[in-house]
């Protein structure tokens, strides 16, 4: 899929005064930490002799060379002072996500000299960014071991993923939207002009005939698979094993589109279409597209889809997305919310929850391929993408799984700090109750990452 590795630009900036023999000890203790943390970067010492940005005749050599390497975010460390025209410059020519940081100074030394004054000159460069508009995350001054240092530079490189996946986001539409989800109605041409999002119909007719091939073509093959899946899942309300096996030819059909056609998220009608032509309803199989790594929104929510992608780049992808509703509060604890579907990852299933694939719990004459699971425990971060009349923001918060009643299909009681304001800004909008959830702590990188996306604004939920 679209998901090669964040590559970030490293340009060192120093000054013609000051200690240059400390400016380059700086910067070899950075590259050490890079390689500490499997940082994927380049730097600049095939343009300039110790790799260091000193003058503004250093600016176009080095925007040259960066821009050839097709960096996706770039590093501003100021290793001894800063040489600010030429760092305003070369971010702003670059137009990536843009972090700037400079080593906490040392003391002065006996004769009162002083090596290097890197927070003055991070004062200078950041006047200067503001002057050139360049949005830009700053680390604060403190050492390269400080904690501080570290979660900020791996919160900068979270989001500028983030970024890089918005500005060149493909999402595969399998199906119109059904009539009646009208606050699923999106503007295609404005996400196209605005961001850069591409969204490739998918003719349902076609894709349909691909999956009954699929099953015809592959079926003593998937039947070994079906019968191992039923040592794990107890299926219900299916009349044969043949839905079954469709819905892994349908999981198998949408994996090699995303494939093919470079998808990094799925828009699906979900129902009832598709599941008539296929006897199924086809949340098992999305369950599986998820956990293989492509998050799926359901019920044709293109803005849904991009939430998805956000917060799945935000976690380097490393676990499924939860595309869920929002639906009733817990009964006892008034902070927190059911996160429910019918169709969340298997592999983030509670241990201890059983696990089936039946009907579904309310709508009506629908057939069996639903969900039916608890979540297990742990911090959750909730996004959601959304906007009406040209304007666009993103929301996000975190809370917590925790134990609640139960009840069918998939679902997870998240516990919140203050769940009324939650209900509050959602109501007032431009929100849905379509969220996009994944296990960890990502707000902070949500956050960053819409100030490096002009046109979104960013709320956090409290």
């Amino acid at each position: 899929m679209n998901k090669k590795p964040l590559l970030l630009g490293f340009c060192p900036i120093g000054k013609f005064v000051f200690s240059h023999e400390d400016a380059l000890r700086i910067k070899g203790l950075l590259e050490e930490k890079f390689a500490e943390w499997d940082v994927n970067y380049v730097g600049i010492d095939d343009v300039l002799p110790d790799g260091i940005v000193r003058s503004q005749k250093d600016v176009t050599p080095v925007v040259e060379h960066l821009r050839k390497q097709g960096i996706d975010a770039l590093f501003i460390p100021h290793c001894n002072f800063g040489t600010e025209g030429a760092a305003g410059v070369i971010a702003r020519e670059l137009g990536v996500p843009v972090l700037l940081w400079g080593p906490r100074d040392d003391a002065p030394l006996a004769d009162g000299t002083r090596l290097r004054d890197s927070l003055c000159g991070l004062f200078a460069t950041s006047k200067v960014l503001h002057k050139l508009k360049v949005p830009f995350h700053y680390i604060e001054n403190c050492s390269v071991d400080d904690p501080a240092f570290m979660n900020g530079f791996d919160t900068f490189l979270r989001a500028a993923n983030v970024v890089k996946r918005m500005r060149r986001l493909k999402i595969g539409q399998i199906g119109q939207r059904i009539d009646f989800f009208w606050t699923t109605i999106v503007n295609e041409s404005e996400l196209l002009e605005n961001f850069g999002i591409e969204v490739l119909p998918i003719d349902m007719v076609e894709f349909i005939e691909k999956v009954h091939a699929e099953a015809r073509d592959h079926h003593d093959e998937i039947m070994l698979e079906v019968n191992a899946t039923t040592e794990r899942l107890k299926f219900e309300g299916f009349d044969s094993l043949e839905p079954i096996v469709n819905m892994i030819a349908l999981r198998n059909v949408m994996l090699r589109v995303a494939e093919s056609e470079q998808l990094d998220v799925f828009s699906l009608q979900s129902f009832s279409s598709i599941c008539d032509a296929l006897d199924c309803m086809v949340e098992y199989a999305t369950a599986m597209v998820a956990d293989a790594g492509v998050p799926v929104a359901c019920e044709s929510d293109i803005h849904g889809a991009i939430s998805s992608a956000m917060l799945s780049a935000a976690s380097y992808d490393k676990e499924p997305i939860i595309f869920a509703d929002l639906t009733v509060r817990h009964p006892e604890n008034d902070n927190a919310v059911l996160i429910w579907h019918c169709a969340f990852p298997e592999s983030l299933k509670n241990p201890d929850s059983p696990a089936s694939v039946g009907t579904h719990w309310i709508l009506p004459g629908i057939q069996s391929g639903s969900c039916h699971w608890e979540m297990k425990r742990g911090p959750l971060t909730v996004v959601r993408f959304d906007g009406d009349g040209g304007l666009y923001s993103t929301i996000s918060g975190e809370g917590q799984a925790v134990p609640g009643p139960s009840t069918l299909n998939t679902y997870v009681w998240m516990e919140v700090h203050n769940w009324p304001e939650w209900e509050r800004m959602f109501i007032y909008g431009p929100y849905i109750h379509h969220v996009a959830c994944s296990y960890g702590n990502y707000t902070d990188v949500i956050k960053l990452a819409c100030k490096f996306i002009a046109g979104v604004e960013h709320e956090q939920l409290p």
